[in-house]
C-alpha cells in the first residue's frame, strides 16, 4: 500500500513540475541530426509585433528567415539568446529576417525579458494557432528558411549561433 501512495505522489509531483504553456518543454542542445522537414515551405502565420502591428511570417519570403521559437521561462532559450543576438547583429544589414516567436502565456513577459537582457532582435507573438511545422513540442527550436521560403535547417534544442557556419548559412 505504501508503494502505491509513493507512486501516486511521484506521478503528481512530476506532472505538477512540468511547464504547462501549450505542453511545451525545454529541449536539450541540438544533436545536429538532419531534419526530415527539409524543403518544407515557410508557413503562413499571423504575428503581432511589440507595437501591436500584425504581420504574416510568409511575408518575409524573398529573404533568408531565421525563426526561433522560445519563451522567457525556458533556461535553454535564455542561454542561447546572446549568441542569437550576435548573429542578428552580424546579419541585420543583409537580406536576412529574424523572427523571435515568443511562446510565453503573456507577450508582455517576453517583451520585458528582451528589454532587460538588452536584446534587440525582432520579437513576435503568434496571433493564430501555430501551423504544423512550427507547432513544436520542445523549445528552443529554430528554423532557417532560404529566400524561396524552403526550410534548409531545423535546430531542435539550444545551440551556439555565433559561429562562422551559421553566419555563412544566412549570408551565402
Amino acid at each position: 500500500m505504501k508503494h502505491i501512495y509513493f507512486f501516486l505522489l511521484l506521478v503528481i509531483f512530476v506532472y505538477g513540475c512540468g511547464n504547462s504553456v501549450n505542453n511545451i518543454t525545454a529541449a536539450p542542445k541540438d544533436t545536429g541530426a538532419v531534419s526530415s522537414e527539409a524543403g518544407k515551405q515557410l508557413p503562413s502565420l499571423s504575428l503581432k509585433d511589440v507595437n501591436g502591428n500584425t504581420i504574416n511570417l510568409a511575408d518575409f519570403k524573398g529573404k533568408k528567415v531565421f525563426v526561433n521559437m522560445w519563451a522567457s521561462w525556458c533556461p535553454p532559450c535564455r542561454a542561447e539568446m546572446p549568441s542569437v543576438q550576435k548573429l542578428y547583429e552580424k546579419t541585420k544589414d543583409k537580406n536576412v529576417q529574424f523572427a523571435m516567436i515568443a511562446l510565453d502565456d503573456n507577450f508582455s513577459k517576453s517583451i520585458s525579458f528582451m528589454k532587460s537582457a538588452g536584446l534587440s532582435m525582432p520579437v513576435f507573438y503568434p496571433d493564430a494557432q501555430l501551423p504544423e511545422l512550427l507547432n513544436v513540442e520542445a523549445i528552443p527550436s529554430t528554423f532557417i528558411f532560404n529566400e524561396n521560403g524552403k526550410l534548409i535547417k531545423h535546430i531542435a534544442g539550444g545551440d551556439d549561433y555565433d559561429t562562422a557556419a551559421y553566419l555563412e548559412l544566412l549570408t551565402q
